[in-house]
C-alpha cells in the first residue's frame, strides 16, 4: 500500500522521496503485489483485484495505438537515442536506417565523427562540451551550450526555423532531479516552433515535468504506438527519453525503434513541416 500511495500521490515531492519513486514504477509494484499474493492464503484474491486495477491503469496510461498521419518529404523527422557510450553517429544511423532530418544523441563515442562530416559535407554536424551530439540535414546554428554544475546538458540550436533545445540530465543518485530539472526550465524557451528531446532521467509521472507538460505536447502520448517507456532494454518500465512539441506543431507519427545495443531505447517522431 506504502508503494502504491508513493506512485499515485507522493511521487518525487522531495529527494528522500524520489529515492523510491524512481525504483519503484507501476510494472514493479504489479509485480510485488502478484507476487506477495502467493503467501497470503484466502486474502490472495484481494491481491490479485489489486494488480488487475493497477494493471489496467498501467495499460491505460503507458500503451497507445495512434494512426499515422500523412507524411511529406518536406516533414521533419526527429530522432533521439542515448547510446550508452556504446555507439556513434555512424551506428545511430545504421540503427535507424538512414539519415533522419534532426539526430540527437547523448552519451556517444567520437570515433569516426570526423570522416562523417567529411562524407556529409553539406550536413550540419555538432559535438557538445560534454556528452550531447547534434546531426542536421538543413542548416544548424548553435544558440547556446550550457552545463549544471552537475552535469546536466541543455543545448539550443536552430534548425528548420525550429528552436531545439537538446537536453542531457544527469542520473547521479546524489543530485536531486528537481535542483537539474530547475536548471533546463531556465534554460529553454516556452514559446512556438520549439522541440524539447532528450534524456531526463525522468519518468513521464514525475513531479517536475509540470511546467514542461504546461507548455509542450509529449511525442508519444500523442502519437505513440505501443508502451511509452524508454529503458531499459525494451522492458517497459520508466519512461526517462523524450521528446517535448510546442502545440503549435503537427505531430504526425511517433515511434520506438527496439535495440539490444543500448539500454535506451531510440526514439522518432515526424513533426509536420508548418508554412514559415
Amino acid at each position: 500500500m506504502a508503494l502504491i500511495l508513493l506512485h499515485f500521490l507522493i511521487k518525487d515531492a522531495s529527494y528522500q522521496m524520489s529515492l523510491w519513486f524512481y525504483p519503484f514504477p507501476l510494472p514493479v509494484i504489479i509485480g510485488i503485489v502478484l507476487g506477495l499474493s502467493i503467501f497470503l492464503g484466502k486474502r490472495r484474491k484481494y491481491n490479485l483485484i489489486v494488480a488487475s486495477v493497477l494493471l489496467l491503469i498501467w495499460l491505460f496510461g503507458s500503451f497507445r495505438f495512434s494512426f499515422a498521419e500523412p507524411i511529406e518529404e518536406a516533414d521533419l523527422e526527429v530522432v533521439f537515442w542515448n547510446t550508452s557510450r556504446a555507439h556513434n553517429f555512424k551506428d545511430a544511423m545504421a540503427h535507424y536506417g538512414g539519415l533522419p532530418d534532426i539526430m540527437v544523441l547523448a552519451e556517444a563515442n567520437s570515433q569516426g565523427f570526423t570522416q562523417l562530416q567529411a562524407k556529409y559535407p553539406n550536413y550540419s554536424f555538432y559535438k557538445s562540451t560534454r556528452e550531447l551530439s547534434i546531426f542536421s540535414k538543413s542548416p544548424m546554428k548553435i544558440i547556446s551550450d550550457a552545463t549544471s554544475n552537475y552535469n546536466t546538458s541543455v543545448v539550443h540550436f536552430k534548425a528548420s526555423n525550429i528552436d531545439f533545445f537538446a537536453i542531457d540530465v544527469t542520473g547521479s543518485k546524489d543530485v536531486p532531479r528537481q535542483w537539474e530539472l530547475d536548471y533546463v526550465n531556465e534554460h529553454i524557451k516556452y514559446g512556438n516552433k520549439t522541440v524539447v528531446l532528450g534524456d531526463f532521467n525522468l519518468p513521464y509521472e514525475s513531479l517536475y515535468f509540470k511546467v514542461i507538460k504546461a507548455h509542450f505536447k509529449h511525442w508519444f502520448s500523442s502519437k505513440g504506438k505501443g508502451f511509452r517507456e524508454t529503458w531499459p532494454w525494451g522492458l517497459p518500465l520508466l519512461s526517462l527519453d523524450h521528446i517535448w512539441v510546442s502545440k503549435d506543431l503537427e505531430l504526425l507519427d511517433s515511434k520506438k525503434l527496439n535495440s539490444l545495443e543500448s539500454d535506451h531505447e531510440m526514439i522518432k517522431t515526424v513533426i509536420k513541416n508548418p508554412s514559415f
